[in-house]
């Protein structure tokens, strides 16, 4: 399978070293925001050819899908515009920054019939994966869930503390991870929601600072603290409250309340969220399947995030 990257900053390479682990999959070419880090990115990964243009790229002989890591802002016109050239796409978290924009993803997903694909990595993730299990097998329920998500981001640069050239956002991008997964792991959507945030940036002009609750009709809440102005430890660190024990969950590792490891190394083929997440997309599209996480399916968590906008926009 012959694919396109858009995004050559940190989550395209954390995708690209993921792929190398996934046989049958060749990347054939690099779609990228600047030529300096493209050409470097593209050379390092031995990708044939590279282009700042996104339809330059979809061109290229025998490429039948792309993966999106591209800046939040362009995810939703970027995404229409695979799938209108008869590409399928998956789309890195979140699939938009808005719900008008998701809605639209969803509706030329329908009219085409394309695998389109949210980049929720926690679902695929070892830990989460392990917890998913025996709540389906009626081994645990959730009473509820913890969850911190805390970065330093005072200046605006990405994962790899380079300079970025747009704005990430706390409730689109990072607080999308946990309302999809709370929703995900409940089984439910969220019926009562609660939103708080702190000062606006006067420079980067986002909410630094913000508090979110959740609850579902089972009666599991979720409680979701972010901060770009956290000095470390830095991460989303997720502890599940369930009726038969607590256990925390650190990325792709898995400790119970007593802070002893739990062994998932068995869960998966691999212990890596992300190339798990990629595993998932290739094998929709060759078996012609709607995927884990595919944008109909990430649709609802996108209708709790504008509820909870509506509820910091009354604040």
């Amino acid at each position: 399978m012959k694919i396109c990257m858009a995004g050559q900053g940190a989550f395209g390479i954390k995708h690209l070293e993921a792929i190398r682990q996934i046989p049958g999959i060749e990347v054939v070419s690099l779609a990228g925001g600047s030529a300096d880090s493209t050409r470097e990115v593209a050379e390092k990964f031995a990708i044939a050819h590279w282009s700042l243009d996104l339809a330059e790229c979809l061109t290229q002989p025998g490429v039948s899908a792309v993966i999106l890591t591209t800046p939040t802002q362009m995810h939703a016109q970027q995404a229409i515009q695979c799938m209108r050239a008869g590409k399928h796409v998956m789309i890195e978290i979140p699939m938009a920054d808005s719900l008008k924009d998701s809605e639209e993803i969803v509706r030329v997903q329908r009219e085409t019939g394309l695998i389109a694909m949210a980049g929720h990595t926690r679902r695929f993730n070892p830990s989460h994966q392990w917890v998913h299990a025996r709540i389906k097998a009626g081994e645990l329920k959730v009473l509820q869930m913890d969850v911190q998500t805390y970065f330093f981001r005072r200046t605006n640069t990405n994962a790899l503390g380079k300079p970025r050239s747009w704005t990430d956002h706390l409730l689109w991008h990072h607080a999308c991870h946990t309302v999809d997964l709370f929703q995900y792991q409940t089984g439910q959507v969220a019926s009562k929601v609660q939103a708080l945030q702190g000062p606006i940036h006067p420079t980067l002009g986002i909410a630094m600072d913000m508090s979110i609750g959740l609850a579902v009709p089972s009666g599991a809440i979720c409680t979701l603290s972010l901060s770009f102005n956290n000095d470390g430890p830095l991460g989303t660190f997720f502890r599940y409250i369930c009726d038969h024990g607590t256990y925390l969950c650190r990325y792709d590792d898995l400790f119970d309340g007593k802070n002893n490891q739990i062994d998932v190394s068995k869960v998966a083929v691999s212990m890596n969220g992300i190339e798990l997440q990629d595993r998932e997309f290739f094998a929709a599209i060759a078996g012609q399947r709607e995927p884990n996480a595919s944008v109909a399916q990430a649709l609802e968590a996108m209708r709790t995030l504008d509820r909870l906008e509506q509820c910091l926009n009354k604040a």
